[in-house]
């Protein structure tokens, strides 16, 4: 078969020219517009909208939410540390420091709440006096108590605290902390996805009008418009993460559009995770509740024994709640214990301060990975997944190709 450009000359300038010449301009659009789209079902909805679990749509990354923080904590702790590292480089004598002076400030206030639940004519009317000594005795002693406790807590956080189910279980609750993460680290790279689209959906627009002028079959616009949707999110999603080291090209350096931002990626992620996803209070929380808190419990009412067993609590207890009362004594102030470790470190002020110094840590070891390290730090959470990304636009783009075929050239063979 020969090809002869008179055909070409008679298309551009006959009556069906604007119909031709719209060609390349729709497949920009549609380059645009899909990879947008793409982008755009990639997060949202944030919940499933339809009917589940096939009638309807969720964003890919919440409804991989699981799967993919999880994935994230494995190469967190892989490539950046351990739990014991990052606890200790937010300084466990300051959390102590912390926990110390919230309780120790409002001891009475706590000391009276306990009392007045075993016995509260009793404790009204004990005498000032033997209210004071305990009080004294408490001020005392519980400083150094959880000084120690909070170093018992670092020593052995690996054994009291699960990092994959704590982490998964804060993207669980909040499904667009997932979304966050890709799209604060990733943000200038699917901006480049979407405009992308306009990139190469011009050239590959041209290619189909010359495909359509000489074959202008029924399934060549559609075909066309999957490819286009098809390929400019794969060339684009290429683009992003290769080459994966500088590559020198004609005196200019190459790399991937996201590898290329190591820095700045380093700084959006480290202070996401550190101050979102493994903060001071969610790391606690994560002890008292958790699969190992039965370990957090004996923990600390090994601590607590010098201060409940002393002289003073047990003389408490006879003129207060009687010798039979004593285990309930003993039980409620190791639960008022459990409550306010808790309660002592929901203090977002405490939480950013600690989890800025775990950040510049973060940070520093992030920047310090190779081009394989870091780009292995967060695209598996999504690349088993990015199949979906592709054919989403490439859907798109067929139904558009369709739309052109049937509407423009009225699903006819023009010749």
């Amino acid at each position: 078969m020969t090809f002869t450009i008179e055909p070409l000359i008679l298309a551009l300038t006959g009556p069906a020219a604007l119909k031709y010449l719209s060609i390349p301009v729709i497949a920009t659009l549609i380059g645009w517009v899909t990879n947008w789209l793409a982008i755009k079902l990639t997060f949202w909805p944030t919940e499933f909208i339809g009917h589940p679990p096939y009638l309807g749509w969720q964003g890919i990354v919440p409804s991989k939410v699981e799967k993919m923080s999880s994935i994230v904590v494995d190469r967190i702790l892989s490539k950046l540390g351990t739990l014991e590292e990052f606890f200790r480089e937010m300084e466990p004598e300051k959390i102590g420091q912390h926990v110390a002076e919230e309780v120790v400030e409002h001891i009475e206030e706590y000391t009276d709440e306990i009392m007045i639940e075993r016995n509260a004519v009793l404790w009204e009317n004990l005498p000032t006096l033997i209210k004071q000594k305990f009080y004294h005795r408490a001020h005392k002693q519980i400083p150094k108590i959880i000084e120690n406790l909070v170093e018992d807590f670092s020593r052995h956080i690996e054994e009291l605290v699960d990092p994959k189910s704590m982490i998964v279980k804060q993207a669980t609750q909040e499904r667009d902390l997932m979304t966050r993460v890709f799209q604060e680290c990733g943000k200038k790279e699917l901006k480049f996805v979407i405009a992308s689209g306009l990139y190469f959906g011009f050239p590959f627009g041209i290619i189909q009008m010359l495909v359509w002028i000489y074959f202008p079959e029924y399934w060549v616009l559609p075909a066309f418009g999957f490819a286009v949707g098809y390929l400019t999110n794969w060339i684009a999603l290429n683009f992003i993460f290769r080459p994966l080291k500088p590559v020198n090209f004609f005196g200019f350096k190459i790399q991937g559009l996201f590898l290329k931002r190591q820095v700045q990626v380093a700084e959006v992620f480290s202070r996401i995770v550190t101050q979102e996803m493994m903060t001071v209070e969610l790391i606690v929380k994560e002890m008292m509740t958790g699969e190992h808190a039965f370990r957090t419990r004996s923990l600390i009412k090994k601590h607590l024994k010098p201060l409940i067993e002393g002289g003073a609590v047990k003389a408490l207890a006879q003129i207060t709640v009687g010798p039979s009362g004593y285990v309930d004594l003993k039980r409620s102030i190791e639960e008022k214990a459990y409550r306010l470790t808790t309660e002592t470190v929901h203090d977002p002020d405490f939480n950013h301060e600690r989890g800025e110094v775990v950040e510049r840590l973060f940070r520093r070891r992030m920047e310090a990975l190779t081009p394989d390290e870091f780009q292995d730090l967060l695209r598996p959470a999504f690349q088993e997944d990015e199949w979906i990304l592709i054919l989403v636009g490439a859907l798109l783009g067929l139904a558009a190709g369709v739309s052109q075929w049937l509407f423009i050239f009225g699903g006819s063979l023009l010749n």
